[in-house]
């Protein structure tokens, strides 16, 4: 994956109002996000390889300092009718607000929330994915179904911010 090819995928992210892409190419895995600030992150990383293969020659970060960055998990994008914002699923995979059908759900509509809370869960590929809410402010609405599947960029959550 060369540098044209890099700059082709960020172009058309910021097209289409994408925050993260992810896509797997041969033996190179490239990993794009934008932060809330606007921030651009990459990654490539080599394909974990299968015991008894060759091994994979080691790639390196697109640039230094956006390897050091976190990433945002959710990435907060504004509204077209006002100045809330959302927080929009990171990935494909299936929507729970708690952690479990028993426990109390992690945010309800009313509560205040900063960059480290945890406001829903994401199942993809039978991994439990944590969603952060990125964002300081005061959720407004939640926008996805409990148990249904959500896809790349459906906003979850309508917040205030503070």
């Amino acid at each position: 994956m060369d540098l044209k090819e890099i700059k082709a995928v960020i172009d058309l992210m910021t097209k289409n109002g994408l925050t993260e892409f992810e896509l797997e190419k041969g033996d190179v895995k490239l990993r794009v996000k934008r932060g809330p600030s606007g921030e651009w992150t990459t990654s490539t990383v080599p394909v974990v390889p299968i015991p008894g293969t060759q091994p994979l020659p080691q790639m390196v970060a697109a640039s230094p300092a956006a390897a050091a960055a976190p990433a945002p998990a959710a990435a907060p994008a504004p509204t077209a009718a006002s100045t809330e914002l959302n927080i929009v699923s990171p990935m494909v995979g299936t929507f729970y607000r708690s952690p479990s059908p028993d426990s109390p759900a992690y945010v309800e509509p009313g509560q205040e929330v900063n960059e480290d809370t945890v406001v829903c869960i994401i199942e993809a590929m039978k991994v439990m994915n944590e969603i952060k809410a990125e964002v300081i402010g005061i959720i407004v609405e939640v926008l996805a179904q409990n148990g249904k599947p959500v896809d790349f960029g459906k906003p979850l959550f309508s917040v205030r911010p503070k």
